[in-house]
């Protein structure tokens, strides 16, 4: 077996048995690693140069979690669920909360898409706004689960069929460049007009999947505990009683400027920091009561932080293993002349190879490098490859336990410890977005 392969299902295993991700991603790195025939100094000294590209977004989740805390101590959460609650009718059983409840999701696709485009925040919206918006969901009976899949499809969708904002990156930078570069000895051309059109099949495989979703998967009501984000002097309920106009106007201004520093200075840590610093100015809570909020906050987003850094070591072992290559060859080795196996098995080994960096952006130099000249040597259209190379790449991202794309909406929706990562984000996002796009972008490279 390949030590990818091995690397992942142990990963996966061990994640689906409700082990820490953190641990399991550290064993799979360990396992892969060795197996490859690196010596143990090799694979720690592996991971231990990965982590530090996982430590800048980690602390930067951090401080949002803290703002996210302070928002809810401010009191401002509880007054709008409130009056959200009552000016909807949220209390009644029937057709108007069903509305509300596709109005909220459609509000927070929305979002969602606007990160990657609009408002090129990526997945920093998240800690910030799904936390407030809680307790409505609770009073709508939602089921977490949808809510994940809804924010997964907004911030991976827009980037691989949309050429601007992040779309501009992933379509034109890296997959456009990295195709034409890998392609160019072999005679393989591509424009900037052919790479959306080509991913518009699987991306048509998304968006079933996220119809199945919420249509069908998590239609049934769920139930949730009404749970405060932070602990002090007094409950947000009470903190909301003498919240004055001015404060609530301070609270918006750290809103907006959280959002306007990030993008200003291109940092999620600043915007945080920012929206801290001002809330805590405003005596929206008692000056001696920051540090703890700040601790709690922190504390709220640890296991996503802890999550992303020990991804970016276990892919950094990966990658020096040099299996990654080795799966690829082996893989081709056994197809034969059968392009629609090549298909699949192309595909399937993007699965293995993206879910352990759970990041596209970070693999398609290395998916392109090594799947150009396999997919011309199979007969495969340039429209074809685009479809095969984009898809294989974008797997990673939708249902990988180490994507942005699953513990973004884990952040937000864990805020108050009742949605789990893997059960609740991973797997309904697997479920309906991969295979999807795996079935998707199989028919793509056969009928482009």
């Amino acid at each position: 077996m390949n030590a990818v392969v091995l690397a992942i299902l142990v990963m996966v295993s061990l994640s689906l048995a409700r082990v820490s991700v953190v641990f399991a991603l550290m064993v799979a790195s360990l396992v892969g690693g060795l197996y490859a025939g690196m010596p143990l100094g090799e694979v720690l000294d592996a991971f231990n140069d990965g982590l530090g590209n996982g430590a800048t977004i980690a602390l930067s989740y951090a401080v949002l979690g803290a703002f996210a805390v302070a928002l809810s101590r401010s009191g401002i959460t509880e007054l709008l669920a409130q009056r959200a609650i009552r000016r909807l009718g949220l209390d009644d059983n029937g057709q108007s909360q069903r509305l509300v409840v596709y109005s909220l999701l459609g509000a927070l696709l929305a979002a969602a898409i606007s990160s990657q485009n609009l408002v090129p925040v990526h997945i920093a919206f998240i800690p910030v706004l799904v936390p407030p918006l809680l307790k409505l969901m609770n009073h709508l009976d939602l089921d977490r689960r949808v809510v994940a899949c809804v924010i997964t499809f907004g911030i991976t969708a827009p980037y691989m069929l949309l050429p601007v904002g992040f779309g501009a990156i992933f379509l034109n930078d890296l997959l456009l460049a990295n195709l034409n570069e890998s392609g160019a000895e072999l005679g393989l051309e591509v424009t900037r007009a052919m790479v959306p059109m080509a991913m518009l099949i699987p991306i048509g495989g998304m968006l079933v999947g996220l119809s199945v979703a919420v249509l069908w998967s998590y239609r049934r009501p769920r139930r949730y505990e009404d749970r405060d984000l932070s602990h002090g002097d007094e409950t947000p309920a009470e903190a909301a009683r003498h919240l004055a106009g001015w404060q609530k106007l301070t609270i918006g201004a750290a809103l907006i400027g959280t959002v306007a520093v990030q993008l200003l200075s291109g940092s999620m840590l600043l915007g945080g920091l920012f929206g801290f610093a001002l809330l805590s100015v405003s005596g929206v809570f008692r000056w001696h009561e920051q540090d703890g909020i700040f601790t709690e906050g922190m504390r709220l987003m640890t296991l996503v932080g802890f999550i992303m850094i020990s991804a970016a070591g276990f892919a950094s072992v990966m990658q020096a293993s040099g299996e990654v290559e080795t799966l690829v060859t082996s893989s081709a080795a056994v197809i034969g002349d059968n392009q629609g196996l090549a298909a699949l098995i192309m595909l399937l080994v993007g699965l293995f190879i993206t879910m352990g960096i759970g990041s596209s952006f970070s693999t398609i130099p290395i998916i392109a490098s090594l799947y150009v000249p396999l997919a011309l040597n199979f007969g495969f259209s340039p429209m074809a490859t685009i479809a095969l190379v984009g898809t294989a790449a974008a797997l990673g991202d939708a249902g990988s336990p180490a994507s942005d794309s699953t513990l973004g909406p884990t952040a937000g929706l864990n805020a108050d410890g009742q949605h789990d990562h893997i059960w609740d984000s991973v797997v309904p996002t697997f479920l309906h977005y991969n295979i999807p796009l795996i079935a998707f972008g199989w028919l793509a490279a056969m009928i482009l």
